[in-house]
């Protein structure tokens, strides 16, 4: 496990932190609190965390029809825009925030990354790297008083520093200072070892420097963030073939089946559940070959430990087919990952 840091916090019941942090959600907001716009809202990962560090959000934009869905029982209060971002204009959404170019705290993004992913084939050229030229389009006109936008780390390795060039330019265009930084979200309270890119952008105006928050807690191990779970639910039944039961006997914790097989066979990891979970992505195979393993039982993660791993609070609901869950687990922002982000923003920006 990552070594132990003394100037850093210690969360000693995991399932007892995300229960707080779901009635931080719960809590009323003030009316002069900070307010947020979630572009790619997804789920509701960002927004979660947003709501958490006590904003008020006036609008999310989604496309995907199960995201939205999901978005939508678990923030059944914030105004949905269920469609197509090419199709939404600064007009539509001033609009329906009820608020003058300037007046937002924040305008918060991530947009689809499967083209900057190390994970995938990485071509420069994938047309899903260009929706951040919407992101920017919406950025320009909005003219809020900071932005987030969060992306992978695959953005500033190789040949995609040049795409990461590419969106500097084009946010720094928009009217303002940038700060761009490698976080873990394993230090800011989640069981899990993962590696984004954060944009942090203040409009020039203001003239305030971006910053990024420093680590907050130690480490959280896998077996501690999942324990106590029910299993299974009536869509996370993920028992292993004979076959790939087989190859897991012979996978050492926190190994993969690239040590049995070689390349090719990078899937089927088992977690170390003494360190924190590597990262969920976005498939995740049920009774075949997992992507993630469980480390005592021939089968993948549940979709309840899933969100625990993720950072989500159990009372979170998602609905759908079991890749359809976890899809949107994996692809989400872990809400206390931007709660921290949101909590530096609002006490060292706004």
């Amino acid at each position: 496990m990552p070594g132990v840091r003394k100037d850093l916090s210690h969360i000693d019941n995991y399932p007892e932190y995300l229960n707080g942090l779901w009635e931080k959600h719960l809590t009323p907001k003030e009316q002069d609190a900070p307010m947020v716009v979630s572009l790619f809202a997804g789920c509701g990962g960002s927004s979660l965390g947003y709501s958490m560090a006590g904003f008020r959000e006036l609008l999310a934009v989604e496309w995907d029809d199960n995201a939205a869905n999901t978005f939508g029982l678990n923030f059944p209060n914030v105004p949905l825009y269920h469609g197509d971002i090419t199709q939404l204009s600064v007009d539509q959404i001033l609009e329906t925030i009820r608020l003058k170019p300037g007046e937002l705290d924040v305008l918060d993004g991530s947009p689809p990354c499967q083209g900057f992913s190390m994970v995938g084939k990485r071509n420069i050229s994938d047309p899903r790297n260009s929706l951040f030229i919407e992101y920017a389009r919406l950025l320009k006109g909005i003219q809020p008083k900071v932005f987030v936008m969060e992306n992978v780390a695959g953005l500033v390795t190789g040949k995609m520093r040049l795409v990461f060039s590419d969106i500097l330019r084009e946010l720094k265009g928009c009217g303002y200072c940038i700060s761009a930084r490698l976080m873990d979200t394993q230090w800011f309270g989640v069981p899990q070892a993962r590696r984004r890119v954060i944009f942090i952008g203040t409009r020039n105006d203001l003239g305030i420097v971006p910053t990024h928050p420093g680590g907050i807690y130690n480490p959280i191990p896998a077996r501690d963030a999942v324990i106590g779970t029910v299993f299974p639910s009536a869509v996370s039944m993920p028992l292993f073939d004979d076959s790939y039961a087989n190859l897991w006997d012979r996978i050492r914790l926190g190994g993969s089946a690239y040590d049995i097989i070689g390349k090719g066979y990078n899937g089927c990891h088992k977690i170390d559940p003494d360190r924190p979970s590597p990262t969920l992505p976005k498939t995740q195979g049920g009774r075949g070959f997992a992507t993630l393993a469980h480390w005592g039982e021939k089968r993948a993660i549940t979709i309840e430990e899933a969100k625990r791993l993720q950072g989500y609070p159990d009372e979170f609901v998602f609905t759908g087919k079991y890749v359809e869950q976890w899809a949107r687990i994996g692809n989400s922002v872990p809400p206390p990952f931007m709660m921290a982000i949101a909590e530096h923003i609002t006490n060292e920006i706004l």
